[in-house]
């Protein structure tokens, strides 16, 4: 539990300062938001727990992301997120949204151009 509890700081810490230097858009939704609703999700992704509540932070952020920026500003703060840790399991990333039931117009990915989302 002790080990869970540290990589999940280690990777809240330095993805916070990834973030911080992305250049800010127009969007309402910004890379911490981004980060603190999607918490949950990472023992999941890292294989160390359950989808358990990472699927309500999901959603959330998919109702929250309404204008194309928005949706453009998610999209890139996830492909830094799943692009910056080696222990993300990307199948697994990609998988998410339709594991909580939803259909997002790109794929969670590294290799992902966000410029095409809209």
């Amino acid at each position: 539990m002790a080990g869970l509890i540290k990589l999940m700081s280690t990777v809240l810490v330095a993805a916070m300062l990834v973030f911080a230097v992305i250049p800010s858009t127009e969007a309402a939704i910004g890379c911490g938001t981004v980060l603190t609703t999607l918490s949950p999700c990472i023992p999941y992704l890292t294989i160390q727990g359950p989808l358990g509540g990472c699927c309500d932070g999901v959603k959330r952020l998919y109702a929250a992301a309404k204008t194309t920026a928005d949706r453009q500003t998610v999209c890139g703060c996830l492909k830094k997120l799943v692009g910056s840790y080696s222990n993300i399991n990307l199948p697994r990333a990609a998988g998410v949204p339709a594991q909580c039931g939803l259909n997002i117009p790109y794929k969670i990915s590294p290799s992902t151009d966000c410029a095409k989302v809209i």
